[in-house]
């Protein structure tokens, strides 16, 4: 059993747990994931490392309620516990030798991003960091970025927090202005990761992508994440989740990552009203 010592809300959909995990924390590196079950009785989801500390042994996840078992991990509380919780899992991601990056998180992807900001910042690296959201209501991590960054730039859809525009227009306009990549490292909806690597290969800068949207099992056994990278096969859990964004077939991802939406709403809500005839 895993004790959540924290608990915040960082918007209507989207919370952060910080879990008490020191055997994880002492291993776990950007980019990297854990696999959790709720109670006895759940489904087992993985969910990326968001943050860890190893002093005080703590694995922060930062989820987006999208389905039954979110759901459920949603009503539980700081003081509560979760039933399983194992990592770290999946390739870290390459941080070694980068001196000049440009980090392009979109939505909850963000909290995928950060982790990599931090590092990297925290190596000495010049990091500029683009991340993009529908409106202001849906703005998570601004202060953490902020602090693992160089030069950071906030997009929203609206126009209702920072720049209006997607977070292609900024990574545009900061290229343009002479600066130059050595890495350009993207995490968010596949579709924003597809147009981003659109433009970075119009530039011929090395681009990776994190995979994590598409994840499933986390094992590689379900298959739900098998994509095709450079004509090749590979599972984004145990191959990735990072590749190199210019060899990922999104379209066949975009396909196979909506397969199970409407599944997941309908799970969601069956799970919403148990939990609301439990409190009746």
């Amino acid at each position: 059993m895993y004790k959540i010592v924290a608990k915040k809300v960082l918007n209507p959909t989207v919370t952060l747990m910080e879990v008490d995990a020191p055997m994880i924390a002492a291993k776990a590196e950007p980019g990297q994931f854990i696999i959790l079950r709720v109670d006895a009785d759940g489904e087992r989801i993985p969910l990326t490392v968001a943050d860890f500390d190893r002093e005080k042994g703590t694995i922060t996840i930062i989820f987006q309620i999208v389905g039954a078992t979110t759901e459920k991990l949603n009503h539980l509380n700081e003081g509560d516990f979760i039933q399983d919780f194992v990592g770290p899992l999946g390739v870290p991601s390459h941080t070694d030798g980068l001196k000049k990056v440009a980090v392009v998180g979109g939505g909850v992807g963000c909290a995928i991003a950060y982790p990599i900001a931090k590092k990297l910042h925290g190596l000495g690296c010049e990091v500029h960091s683009i991340v993009g959201f529908r409106s202001k209501d849906l703005v998570i991590l601004e202060d953490e970025f902020k602090a693992a960054s160089s030069v950071m730039k906030l997009m929203t859809d609206d126009g209702s927090c920072g720049e209006k525009g997607l977070v292609t227009d900024a990574l545009k306009g900061l290229i343009d202005a002479g600066n130059q990549y050595d890495e350009v490292i993207a995490i968010g909806p596949l579709i924003m990761m597809k147009f981003v690597c659109k433009l970075t290969k119009e530039y011929n800068i090395k681009t990776v992508v994190s995979m994590n949207p598409i994840m499933i099992d986390g094992t590689g056994m379900c298959g739900g994440c098998r994509l095709t990278v450079g004509g090749e096969t590979k599972f984004a859990c145990v191959d990735g989740p990072d590749f190199d964004g210019h060899l990922v077939d999104f379209d066949e991802a975009m396909e196979r990552g909506s397969m199970y939406k409407e599944f997941e709403a309908r799970k969601r809500e069956e799970t919403c009203a148990l939990f609301a005839k439990e409190v009746r």
